[in-house]
């Protein structure tokens, strides 16, 4: 049974949809918690609901990136993960916090990488005029939305799209691939094999 921390800044559906994939499948895992860096987090409201404990770690309540990232880290540690999952949770994160959780923190970023890290990748796909656009999970690495890939999701991108409209279809594809890609890592189902993620698709 694996520990599963998910961390999340806001509404967190990604969180939802991680939790409710764990409950109704039987993952052989728990949530073991969920932890924001706002107390006015919705998603709070949501995993207690659910029995998960919950936690803030305040990133205003600290006075560099590195005093919050060693606060949330002890917190997180307290929870004895086997994976940290980030679910919206707005915050870059330091190479040494990273590091610590090298191999078992998945993140999941709305476009399809290496399109459009960053901030603003439904305007980043708009303006470029691609005509795909979508959603990658990925290992969490100190380089900035470009970790070993996991799983993606395209979706076509109409003439008459606006950001709003791209990034709700967009929003629909993440809830299925990130659960599918948390249940592969608990299922020891995923390898990194020399920078690229393998998927043992026989168990």
């Amino acid at each position: 049974m694996k520990n599963i921390v998910i961390l999340i800044s806001g509404r967190g559906s990604n969180m939802e949809a991680v939790v409710r994939a764990c409950q109704e499948q039987r993952w052989p895992a728990r949530i073991a918690a969920v932890i924001s860096n706002r107390a006015d987090a919705s998603g709070l409201g949501f995993a207690a609901a659910q029995g998960i404990p919950t936690a803030v770690v305040a990133n205003k309540d600290y006075a560099s990136r590195a005093e919050f990232d060693a606060a949330l880290q002890t917190v997180i540690d307290g929870y004895a993960p086997d994976l940290v999952v980030l679910a919206g949770f707005m915050r870059i994160l330091t190479p040494p916090f990273v590091e610590h959780y090298a191999g078992r923190m998945l993140n999941i970023h709305p476009s399809l990488l290496p399109l459009f890290p960053g901030l603003d990748t439904h305007g980043q796909a708009l303006r470029a005029g691609v005509a795909e656009h979508g959603a990658t999970v990925h290992f969490v690495t100190a380089e900035l939305d470009h970790g070993p890939m996991v799983a993606q999701a395209a979706v076509p991108v109409m003439p008459d799209d606006t950001v709003d409209t791209l990034s709700a279809r967009v929003l629909k594809q993440e809830h299925v691939i990130y659960p599918q890609a948390v249940r592969w890592f608990v299922e020891d189902r995923l390898t990194i094999v020399q920078g690229a993620v393998q998927v043992d698709h026989s168990k």
